[in-house]
């Protein structure tokens, strides 16, 4: 599939944490980009995209739309060839109800962008940010992977409202996008699979889950030691730049890990140390899993996920993306400097 880039594109969640960089590479190549916000006038929210507009050869238009108002994207993805679907809930803690702060923005919205697609004769190709908990739920689920690694074959069939249910809501939302795309045949859907998303943020009203976790080694949390947890981590940069290449590449086709590798919280807080002295917020050592085990429902853990993820590791295959879409990952330790630099220069962190 072929895509004019003299032709707007959507951005679904134009003001996220992956969408901001997003927008802002598609309006440096000069592309005019649609994106979709919750209000427009919120200046905390979208002046930074407004900003970068303003230095860059691309031209932004802002629309508001909702994940649980079907046709509100119908006009925002008028005359565009291309759709970004990247809007969707992420949140791990203080769930009460998971179906309807999760689950169904998740699957609902998904749903009425790919309706909106349907009903857009414009649209050729669809390229939507699902995550790696869509291919696996739990750590331990890599014991029955082929060759003890993730690949884009496998799917997350563990999850459910009441374990992970993040993870269960990526995965539904998913299948619901290939149900929707396989039921017809003008546009065609390409998934991007982020791991955990670490780097600089292009604004400090950015609610990711990926930045909360980064707070973890400033608060003091992980002061007495860090549970025996492995993350794949990615760049937000780098994914960015995969749905682009995912976008603009004719034959990408299917799902794509985008992971560059995975490190523990040991690890991540040893990375930050090495830089920026060894702070007492930083771990210095593994907690025991009994102790983890003890402390879990008061840091919002429960013992099954303790169970299934503390203490296994995790490996990804990240070949499909660095064939099919040339994707390019950088070192983990440059994008958690990186990213720590930057809460040092936001007040978050001390110098």
């Amino acid at each position: 599939m072929n895509i004019d880039r003299s032709r707007p594109v959507l951005v679904t969640g134009g003001s996220g944490y992956i969408a901001s960089w997003l927008v802002k590479y598609l309006l440096d190549d000069g592309i005019d980009v649609h994106a979709t916000v919750r209000d427009k006038s919120d200046d905390a929210k979208v002046g930074h995209l407004k900003r970068l507009a303003e230095s860059s050869p691309g031209r932004l238009t802002l629309f508001e739309a909702d994940l649980l108002d079907d046709g509100s994207f119908d006009v925002a993805m008028g005359g565009c060839q291309l759709v970004f679907h990247t809007a969707s809930p992420f949140v791990f803690s203080g769930i009460k109800d998971p179906q309807k702060e999760l689950v169904d923005p998740a699957v609902a919205g998904t749903r009425s962008v790919l309706e909106s697609a349907n009903r857009t004769r414009t649209v050729d190709r669809v390229v939507l940010t699902s995550s790696v908990v869509s291919i696996y739920g739990d750590a331990v689920d890599l014991k029955h992977a082929m060759g003890d690694v993730f690949t884009e074959d496998d799917w997350n069939t563990t999850s459910s409202l009441m374990h992970q249910p993040y993870s269960f809501s990526k995965v539904a939302a998913e299948k619901v996008a290939w149900e929707i795309a396989e039921a017809q045949d003008r546009w065609d859907l390409v998934v991007i699979n982020p791991g955990f998303v670490f780097g600089p943020s292009l604004t400090t009203s950015s609610a990711s889950y990926s930045i909360k976790t980064m707070r973890q080694f400033v608060d003091g949390s992980l002061r007495m030691g860090a549970p025996a947890l492995e993350l794949g981590v990615v760049d937000v940069r780098d994914v960015a730049t995969a749905h682009i290449n995912a976008g603009y590449t004719p034959e990408a086709s299917g799902r794509h890990i985008c992971v560059s590798r995975s490190m523990s919280m040991l690890e991540i807080g040893r990375v930050l140390a090495e830089h920026f002295g060894n702070r007492s917020s930083f771990p210095r050592r593994t907690l025991p899993k009994a102790v983890v085990w003890l402390v879990a429902p008061a840091v919002g853990l429960t013992h099954q996920y303790v169970s299934a993820n503390v203490g296994h590791p995790l490996k990804f295959d990240n070949t499909r993306a660095r064939k099919e879409l040339s994707a390019e990952f950088r070192r983990p330790e440059e994008t958690l400097v990186e990213h720590f630099q930057q809460m040092i220069d936001d007040g978050i962190a001390k110098k």
